[in-house]
């Protein structure tokens, strides 16, 4: 698995860029994944706040990733504009038969595959050596996109999962 995404992202925005990421509980097909990417270009190239176009991207990685970028440094992002960025998140779960706003699912890179694991599973999983300190974590709460691009994969032992479940490796 190349999970050197950073190459596709917008390198002329600012690193403080505002960045969501939103989980699919499912990896999309190649068909739904072209049509998602129309989507989010529609999207992005029509976003407003106040009526001033925002600077912004959307993604789909991995095939199940959603990733919107708002460059504040050109135009700040309203409260407004951040709800129909939500609406368009909600039309595509709808359209699509997926739960892009699921939090108790974790993803991690296992078997060169992104692999999803409820949270309440998650001892067992470190118990019985499925995941360890250097298996890769997708740490969806980033805001930046620096934080996107240093801090969105990382091995669990450097998320906040290490503090709650003492892993040391």
């Amino acid at each position: 698995m190349n999970n050197d995404f950073i190459y596709h992202v917008e390198g002329n925005f600012n690193p403080d860029s505002r960045v969501w990421v939103y989980q699919s509980n499912r990896l999309f097909t190649l068909s739904e994944s072209l049509e998602i990417e129309d989507i989010l270009n529609d999207f992005t190239g029509q976003w407003k706040s106040h009526g001033i176009p925002v600077k912004g991207a959307g993604y789909l990685f991995f095939g199940q990733f959603l990733v919107l970028l708002a460059d504040e440094s050109a135009t700040g992002v309203s409260g407004c504009s951040t709800d129909s960025s939500v609406r368009m998140v909600k039309d595509i779960e709808t359209r699509f038969g997926v739960n892009l706003f699921e939090r108790t699912n974790l993803a991690f890179i296992i078997g060169n595959k992104v692999q999803l694991l409820p949270m309440n599973q998650l001892e067992y999983a470190i118990q019985h050596h499925f995941i360890d300190g250097n298996t890769l974590y997708f740490n969806n709460l980033v805001q930046t996109k620096q934080e996107l691009e240093q801090n969105w994969i990382i091995p669990v032992k450097n998320s906040w999962l290490a503090k709650k479940l003492l892993i040391n490796n």
